[in-house]
């Protein structure tokens, strides 16, 4: 189950940097291509220190 989970976090890190490189021009969604670009950036943000925060809970024994 815990190795699901992990998986699940480096998916959406993966899909964050997928955000971050998607070329939205020549599309209706360009005028919102600064907003998909930062959604990207905290995903990744978010879900690195996620994993880092487990990490070290992990390293530390609890």
């Amino acid at each position: 189950m815990v190795d699901r989970f992990i998986l699940l976090m480096l998916a959406g890190i993966l899909a964050g940097y997928a955000l971050t490189k998607v070329s939205l021009a020549g599309t209706f969604l360009a005028s919102v291509a600064p907003i998909i670009s930062l959604i990207g950036v905290l995903a990744i943000v978010v879900f690195s220190l996620y994993l880092i925060f487990k990490g070290v809970m992990a390293l530390l024994g609890r």
